[in-house]
């Protein structure tokens, strides 16, 4: 009888022994998978806020603004955009750049008079801006316009760069004559004629556009390939005058 008593007593002991290593292996588990989705969401929210490096209050004894605390790139804003470009127009005098196509070289000389559109010109050919982008806008006899495209790298670089605007500055006596390059700009919300700094146009018409004087800013002219501005001025276009092939752009700094 002892013997059977002995017995159970094991095999009770057995099995209780296994049903809790198996509630502590289901535990650990959902322990595991609660651990694991935390880290998860540590690990994103670091990632979000690795940025986030500069000392906090108490190493500088300076209580840290939001603008203090978040390290980031340098990007171009109403707020900055004229005393940058004042600056980078004179640690960059350049005024003549080349736009490259597939169907020839079309070179702009740059007016010193617009020293905000120039420096900006320069500026955005020196990132490499316009590499991404295409002569998107074809309206034949009248202007052909680059400096935007539908690539997510285009959408990018202008992230990167900034969202800004610049104010206008007319030259007096100059027209939008035929060869004439000026910036497009929004057209609603926009009393001042704020220029898009991104987009430039070419106008192409031979009598000249002169009823879009005073509404744009011109900063340069073509002074070589007018013929190349006619050639893609007469590429076929669908019902938005985009052309049906994609005018892709290069574009560089000649001095």
């Amino acid at each position: 009888m002892f013997q059977m008593s002995f017995t159970k007593v094991l095999i009770y002991s057995v099995i209780s022994i296994f049903i809790i290593s198996s509630c502590e292996d289901t535990q650990s588990k959902k322990n595991k998978q609660k651990i694991t989705k935390n880290e998860d969401s540590v690990l994103v929210k670091k990632t979000s806020e690795k940025k986030n490096i500069s000392p906090s209050k108490s190493e500088t004894g300076k209580k840290s603004s939001a603008t203090d605390t978040l390290l980031k790139p340098f990007q171009l804003s109403n707020e900055n955009a004229r005393e940058f470009l004042l600056q980078y127009g004179k640690e960059n005098p350049e005024t003549l750049v080349r736009i490259t196509t597939r169907y020839g070289d079309i070179d702009i000389q740059l007016y010193e008079q617009s020293p905000l559109h120039r420096a900006n010109f320069i500026y955005l050919v020196k990132q490499n801006y316009f590499d991404e982008t295409f002569f998107y806008r074809v309206a034949k006899g009248f202007v052909i316009q680059g400096g935007n495209s539908d690539r997510n790298e285009m959408a990018q670089k202008r992230f990167e760069i900034g969202d800004y605007t610049l104010p206008q500055e007319p030259i007096t006596g100059l027209k939008h004559t035929r060869g004439a390059v000026a910036l497009s700009k929004q057209w609603v919300d926009n009393p001042s004629n704020r220029s898009n700094p991104y987009e430039f146009f070419i106008v192409v018409a031979k009598k000249g556009a002169y009823h879009l004087d005073g509404e744009h800013t011109i900063f340069g002219k073509v002074v070589k390939g007018m013929n190349v501005a006619d050639k893609i001025s007469n590429v076929p276009v669908d019902g938005s005058e985009w052309p049906k092939q994609n005018i892709f752009i290069k574009a560089f700094v000649l001095k």
